[in-house]
């Protein structure tokens, strides 16, 4: 089972053409991370998926129903979306912005219940921030701010989540503990998960699918041992990559890569 699809999607710019005629398929209940260089349409596809961007045609479905005939309320019920460097109204605090993750729950603006309240308060805890709740948003780090994001996207409790690059901003430490969070969300409560990262490293180790992109199309679709290939990473990234199994996870980790001049270019 698929919990999202695309049919022959595309998707463009104004007159800047970034994804031809794309079919695409994320695997229910896993974790998927969508690798590429920049420009390649990563976020893009994200954008189309999450119903944020509309694609100039084909169609995209959300558990085999067609997302452009769903309500946005609907949309809203099953697909929390976390946009690259996301922007809060000023003055806004901590509390209040992770509140927004329950607005496709309630009648006009009704006060939260109290199950709310308990699922925004355990959004904040796993995320470490119940201790900035009254505080701005504004008078985060960045980091910080990263994290109240994504608590929005928990507090949304939908079966499935988009991510843009959730570790940006994030040092090393706060990188594991949000992956560690979603791989927990995923493996504890079946959410689908859908990421794009930069680290080819994090990335195999917490995705049990991955799509490989370049220039709009998918080079490679799989489990990581079939992504993360010298081969594959030569045509992706146009790199040399010398690739082992990491002996801890049993997942393919780049150790070594150099970039590849033009004339070596596949």
């Amino acid at each position: 089972m698929n919990s999202i699809t695309t049919e022959n999607l595309t998707v463009a710019y104004e007159n800047n053409l970034v994804i031809d005629d794309l079919d695409m398929k994320i695997p229910h209940g896993k974790i998927t991370a969508i690798i590429g260089p920049n420009g390649c349409g990563k976020s893009t596809l994200l954008k189309a998926v999450g119903r944020i961007l509309k694609p100039k045609s084909g169609f995209v479905y959300l558990n085999g129903e067609a997302i452009q005939k769903l309500s946005t309320k609907e949309v809203a019920q099953k697909m929390a979306i976390l946009p690259q460097s996301p922007q809060a109204p000023a003055g806004l605090t901590v509390g209040e912005l992770v509140s927004y993750g329950r607005f496709p729950y309630q009648q006009g603006f009704g006060k939260l219940k109290p199950e709310e309240k308990r699922i925004i308060a355990w959004a904040l805890e796993v995320t470490k921030l119940t201790e900035y709740e009254t505080i701005a948003v504004d008078n985060l780090s960045g980091g910080q701010r990263q994290r109240v994001w994504i608590a929005m996207a928990l507090a949304q409790e939908t079966e499935l989540i988009l991510l843009d690059e959730p570790t940006t901003y994030l040092d090393l430490s706060y990188q594991l503990e949000i992956l560690e969070l979603l791989y927990q969300l995923n493996r504890e409560q079946g959410r689908t998960i859908v990421m794009i990262l930069h680290d080819l490293n994090l990335a195999t180790r917490f995705a049990d699918y991955m799509i490989a992109m370049r220039g709009g199309d998918i080079i490679r679709h799989g489990p990581p041992e079939v992504v993360i290939t010298p081969e594959v990473l030569r045509e992706t990234f146009h790199i040399a990559a010398e690739v082992v199994v990491e002996p801890h996870t049993k997942r393919p980790v780049c150790v070594f890569y150099n970039v590849i001049r033009n004339k070596d270019k596949p």
